[in-house]
């Protein structure tokens, strides 16, 4: 039993479960807007929107990140943490973004490398912020929402 309880408290589970819930976040966020997005695009006839590859996976990597930030401040997590996540959500594509236009990748490439790097990339993030992701999530909801994880010492007076 106290191994299935150490498993349960462990950081490696916190981490993972913090991954897969801001994954599950990001493709809820991308299923809710993609269609209201498309819709606002036919409705001012911007085309190029929809039809513009770059255009169109900014437009998606948006729809990710609103699911993923409105999941990360549900469950407490500061704003700092929460902009270096967001910004894992568009590096994958920017970075595919030379390859496009340099006639190594098409459409499809672009999109699935894109896709697929996202998740290594918020790992990535994760990494630099160990404390912040393996902790329950509880932690996050008992400091303020936007203290700071670690506290300054207090300075002492000299003499």
């Amino acid at each position: 039993m106290t191994g299935a309880k150490s498993w349960w408290t462990s950081p490696a589970r916190h981490f993972i479960q913090h991954l897969l819930e801001m994954t599950a976040a990001m493709f809820i966020g991308m299923g809710v807007l993609a269609m209201p997005a498309r819709l606002l695009w036919e409705a001012l006839g911007w085309d190029f929107m929809i039809e513009n590859l770059v255009a169109r996976t900014l437009v998606m990597a948006t729809n990710m990140t609103i699911g993923m930030v409105l999941w990360m401040r549900f469950r407490g997590h500061r704003w700092l943490p929460i902009a270096e996540m967001s910004l894992a959500m568009y590096l994958p594509f920017v970075l595919m973004y030379p390859f496009y236009f340099g006639g190594m990748v098409g459409t499809t490439g672009v999109m699935v490398v894109g896709h697929v790097l996202m998740v290594p990339a918020m790992a990535v993030v994760m990494l630099f912020r160990v404390d912040e992701y393996t902790v329950d999530h509880s932690r996050h909801r008992r400091r303020g929402r936007d203290e700071p994880a670690v506290k300054e010492l207090a300075v002492q007076p000299e003499g």
